[in-house]
């Protein structure tokens, strides 16, 4: 929703979210089961009742007519901004506008409206106080110490957080396959009371390291290193450079806004494709821009069964501004997709590559910034699939070296699409390089022809 009432997309309203636990649980709201008494105003407010605890509805009212920014109130206790009720509301409307048809506002509804307008019309800081801004610029005070009170609560998960992980060392790594599933999601859970929901990530997937095979203590060791690493960078922020601070809080799961000046390119379409889980669906759109000379990631989300925006043919170049959130120089990638200037298009640019040798240098470089990144975007020239016992490897044509295919690349039909576009012959493949190896997005042949998603 903007202002007049002009409805945001889903994907729009997902942006809004604090964290990706608030994504999630504004997804599961965002449906007309949840919901009564809903309605919309002419001049851009929307309410409703969602269902609460002891049968008590919480009562949720929208208002984006404010020049200052949208704004939000609901009786629920939350102090995220916005809350989940909130952005089920938004997502309701956004996947039908007849769920909130308009009306005459509640009375409830229509008091917090008249009341957050008549002190908008005062001061700015008048307008702050009275309502719970998305945008924290009514009352920057107010930001601030919420801002303060949400770093103390995450240091308190952190040091939690820290004891857990040396009672674990202490207690021997056998003792984890003992303890299951259930003790990590119990940690994970008290990292989302600590407002953490990147700590609670990394938790929840080290309860799937035990038992995942040969050498999962190793690999158990390696994921608790750096979730230790994390939580001591955490904890020591203050003595970070400003780039690497700006990784580790995004990394605990602090929100950013892009904060880069726009750059305007023609951005290659590098690849496209989509995860998902029972809530959300997340979509990654790699960029290639053809004169700035940079790989861009766009991400963007869809809850509730909705494909995430923007949907961007692979192979086609797009003039547009995208604009780069804060981390580290080389963590810089990711961007928001701002103003199209012209519609997709055919083009004959292709990005430069890298042999496989360079693009272990380029990951290995990568991590002295982000030493949490699981992958670089990598481009590589002259390679050539080639089995490897039961696996597959990129080798080059040209130099004797070569790049293990990642595990989960394997069995896939973009795997097979790209030994058929070789045919023995070296390719140029775009996708990402990590620690579990190279992981094929799309493919060119080695002469003329278009780009072949393999994803």
């Amino acid at each position: 929703m903007t202002q007049q009432g002009v409805r945001r997309t889903a994907d729009q309203v997902l942006a809004l979210a604090p964290d990706a636990a608030s994504r999630k649980a504004g997804s599961e709201l965002g449906t007309a089961g949840c919901w009564s008494g809903t309605g919309s105003s002419d001049d851009g407010a929307v309410w409703g009742l969602c269902g609460g605890g002891a049968g008590t509805p919480y009562q949720t009212v929208v208002d984006v007519a404010d020049a200052s920014g949208p704004a939000y109130g609901c009786s629920c206790p939350s102090r995220k901004l916005p809350c989940a009720h909130a952005l089920g509301l938004l997502l309701l409307r956004a996947d039908d506008v007849s769920a909130v048809p308009r009306g005459e506002a509640p009375v409830w509804a229509q008091d917090w409206i008249s009341d957050r307008r008549k002190r908008a019309r005062g001061t700015e800081a008048g307008a702050g106080a009275s309502s719970r801004s998305l945008s924290g610029a009514g009352d920057p005070a107010a930001a601030r110490r919420r801002a303060e009170r949400r770093a103390e609560r995450i240091t308190a998960g952190v040091t939690e957080l820290e004891q857990r992980l040396g009672d674990l060392l202490r207690d021997g790594l056998a003792g984890a396959e003992q303890a299951g599933y259930g003790l990590w999601e119990e940690t994970a859970a008290r990292m989302v009371d600590a407002q953490a929901p990147g700590l609670a990530a990394r938790a929840r997937e080290l309860g799937a390291v035990p038992s995942s095979g040969p050498g999962w203590p190793v690999r158990l060791l390696e994921e608790c290193a750096l979730l230790h690493l994390l939580d001591r960078g955490w904890l020591r922020r203050e003595r970070l450079p400003d780039p690497l601070a700006a990784t580790v809080r995004s990394r605990v799961g602090l929100p950013a806004a892009p904060d880069g000046p726009p750059v305007r390119d023609r951005w290659l379409v590098l690849a496209q494709y989509d995860t998902a889980d029972a809530r959300l669906t997340t979509r990654r759109l790699w960029l290639y821009g053809a004169e700035s000379d940079r790989t861009v990631l766009v991400l963007s989300y869809g809850a509730g069964g909705r494909a995430p925006e923007p949907a961007l043919p692979v192979g086609l170049t797009v003039e547009a501004e995208v604009s780069a959130y804060p981390g580290a120089e080389t963590g810089r990638r990711r961007v928001a997709l701002g103003k199209r200037f012209t519609p997709p298009a055919p083009t004959g640019v292709r990005p430069p590559g890298v042999t496989t040798y360079g693009a272990a240098v380029r990951y290995g470089e990568a991590l002295r910034d982000d030493p949490w990144l699981e992958s670089v975007p990598v481009t590589l020239e002259r390679v050539v699939p080639v089995p490897d016992g039961d696996s597959w490897q990129l080798a080059d044509a040209d130099a004797d070296s070569a790049l293990p295919l990642a595990p989960a690349a394997h069995g896939r039909p973009g795997l097979w699409r790209l030994v058929a576009l070789a045919g023995g012959a070296p390719v140029t493949v775009f996708g990402e390089c990590g620690h579990r190896g190279f992981t094929p997005l799309t493919a060119w042949p080695s002469g003329p022809g278009p780009a072949v998603p393999l994803c």
